[in-house]
């Protein structure tokens, strides 16, 4: 958020102090977090915390009640996070293979570049496509006159959607023709969605 000066209140007296370095930190894992702390600390130019009394902490003493109610008869909620792993357990990382190429590669190489595929009928067709489509953020989008632009995808991720909005949870297993238009509502398009829709 930019921020450079942070001030941080807790009503752990223990926390605080660890942090500031005024107690001594025995348990392994509490000392995981000061020292995660401690390195995200280095990215403001000014750093404080301080332990209040929660005497004086009668607002997220609130919340905190707020957060553990449930409220069935209301009908907005409060949305509760619960994170299921330490923020200092390192996770394993899967290294991704680059994708090859789809049908959208000579398209955005023609858009961002001006680069052609060297079969001459294959750059017409793309010359010809390519007023209909454009380059956003790095993303391939197909451009519409009476509808949104739709968010390009490759045919294997377009599968997916398609499997998940015909019969996942909220699919209702309708026809090709359906689900093709109930995808192109969604704001997502690949040459091949009718036949795979089919």
């Amino acid at each position: 958020m930019g921020a450079k000066a942070v001030t941080t209140l807790t009503d752990s007296r223990l926390a605080a102090n660890q942090v500031n370095g005024s107690f001594q930190v025995i348990d392994q894992i509490m000392g995981r977090y000061v020292k995660m702390v401690k390195q995200l600390v280095g990215s403001f130019d000014q750093f404080t915390i301080k332990q209040i009394p929660r005497s004086e902490n009668k607002r997220s003493d609130a919340l905190c009640k707020l957060a553990s109610t449930c409220f069935d008869h209301l009908s907005k909620k409060v949305l509760v996070e619960v994170l299921r792993e330490r923020s200092i357990d390192e996770q394993q990382v899967n290294i991704l293979t680059p994708a090859g190429p789809t049908w959208m590669t000579p398209l955005r190489e023609y858009l961002q570049r001006g680069v052609l595929p060297e079969d001459h009928d294959e750059a017409r067709k793309i010359r010809i496509k390519a007023p209909s489509y454009a380059m956003v953020n790095g993303e391939l989008y197909k451009k519409g006159f009476t509808s949104p632009w739709l968010k390009c995808l490759d045919q294997a991720k377009g599968r997916e959607i398609l499997q998940e909005v015909h019969s996942g949870q909220v699919g209702a297993h309708e026809g090709a023709r359906a689900l093709t238009g109930k995808v192109l509502r969604i704001g997502v398009y690949w040459p091949t969605i009718h036949q795979d829709a089919l």
